[in-house]
């Protein structure tokens, strides 16, 4: 079974690199400039066209600022809680 960009565990990841970026102030094409890459790509990870492998989360998380330990486990305790909704 393949996994889909759109399924929870993945929307969960996406919305928070969105919001990490939103909270910093910045725009997607100067989070892509800092990257080196094209304006596209930024939209494209967060809308779920693309998915990021953790070279590229690493990169982002630099340009960011994000405190990789805090996300992970944030994430995981997201995730964990929409499993939960899920269930009751």
């Amino acid at each position: 079974m393949a996994n889909s960009p759109f399924e929870p565990k993945y929307q969960i990841f996406r919305d928070m690199l969105t919001r990490a970026r939103t909270n910093k102030g910045m725009l997607q094409s100067e989070v892509a400039d800092k990257l080196g890459r094209n304006q596209a790509f930024v939209s494209k990870y967060e809308r779920g066209e693309r998915r990021i492998d953790l070279p590229e989360f690493l990169e982002i998380a630099e340009v960011l600022e994000i405190d990789v330990t805090a996300f992970v486990l944030d994430y995981t305790n997201q995730l964990r809680n929409a499993r939960s909704d899920v269930k009751t």
